[in-house]
């Protein structure tokens, strides 16, 4: 990483030499090595400085000078194009980098000056001027426009908005979010199957009243037979699928097939399902204000121990 350092007049070996070159009046792109190598090795004897962080960028580009010269006296190197290689052009190309920055600094300085005299204010437009509307002329604005104008301009108008419209997902329609809860459900046909011993899986199905409530219960019956609670049967390929519930309880079998009788046992247990929600909704907010209790505890605990720490002189002067 090159350290910025000036030197008399000159900032970097850079400045250095494109001092050297303006003061000789020579073309940058023409550069005398020999002649500019000489000044430059000339103007390095003269310096005393005893930091060799700042000479050492100086003496660097000595040693590349010299390495320039020392190539101009050999045959010039060929590139792969067949073009002659000048061993200055490297150097040339950061000369002219360096001159445009030097350049560029000494415009913002110019102008950081300079912004001291600008000043600026708000606009002031007295209020008459800026509550002037142009006055419109509705003749002139709707003098070419006849009913047939209308009627294509209003096609036009439909032809864009029907161009917006894709012809294929319009009609999706609107997807709807069907909530269902896996537990009551389950818990459903789990009475289902220990009020029925045989009973239909189309026809449990059937008693569904979304796309959603089949797919659960077809869920809720898999987990079922994984259990061993049902045993599943079919005769023949596109037969009904008969289930046969394993879990089946005598009291609640009802051999006319009855639904008055599974309808009220099915209200009687929804009773019970929403009592054990409303149970673990109540443990849920007891246990996070149990929890919140036991951090105020903490945290009073331990402005308690840093208030031991205080040094008694401190604490009496507080």
């Amino acid at each position: 990483m090159a350290i910025p350092v000036k030197l008399g007049v000159f900032e970097g070996p850079l400045d250095l030499l494109l001092h050297l070159i303006e003061k000789n009046k020579v073309d940058i792109y023409d550069i005398p090595i020999a002649e500019i190598t000489e000044q430059y090795l000339d103007y390095i004897r003269q310096m005393q400085h005893e930091d060799m962080n700042v000479m050492s960028e100086f003496l660097v580009m000595a040693a590349t000078l010299i390495d320039i010269k020392c190539r101009m006296l050999l045959p010039k190197e060929v590139n792969e194009e067949g073009e002659e290689e000048d061993p200055r052009a490297e150097l040339v190309e950061k000369l002219l980098e360096y001159k445009m920055y030097k350049y560029m600094s000494f415009e913002l300085k110019d102008r950081l000056v300079d912004a001291a005299k600008n000043l600026y204010r708000e606009a002031q437009i007295p209020k008459e001027v800026a509550a002037y509307k142009q006055p419109v002329d509705y003749e002139a604005l709707l003098g070419g426009l006849t009913l047939s104008r209308l009627h294509e301009i209003f096609k036009s108008v439909m032809k864009r908005q029907e161009e917006k419209i894709d012809p294929i997902r319009s009609n999706y329609g609107n997807i709807e979010k069907d909530e269902v809860d896996m537990d009551q459900k389950a818990l459903y046909v789990e009475l289902y199957a220990r009020s029925h011993k045989t009973f239909s899986f189309r026809g449990l199905l059937g008693k569904q009243r979304s796309k959603m409530e089949v797919i659960v219960t077809f869920l809720v019956i898999l987990e079922m037979m994984k259990t061993g609670d049902i045993t599943i049967s079919q005769e023949n390929i596109g037969d009904d699928i008969l289930i046969t519930s394993n879990v089946a309880d005598e009291d609640l079998l009802n051999e006319e097939g009855d639904e008055s009788t599974f309808s009220g046992m099915e209200s009687k247990r929804e009773e019970n399902i929403y009592l054990k929600i409303e149970n673990k909704q109540e443990e849920n907010v007891s246990s996070e204000a149990e929890n919140k209790k036991e951090e105020e505890n903490i945290s009073a605990e331990g402005e308690n121990k840093q208030k031991e720490k205080i040094d008694p002189s401190e604490a009496k002067s507080r």
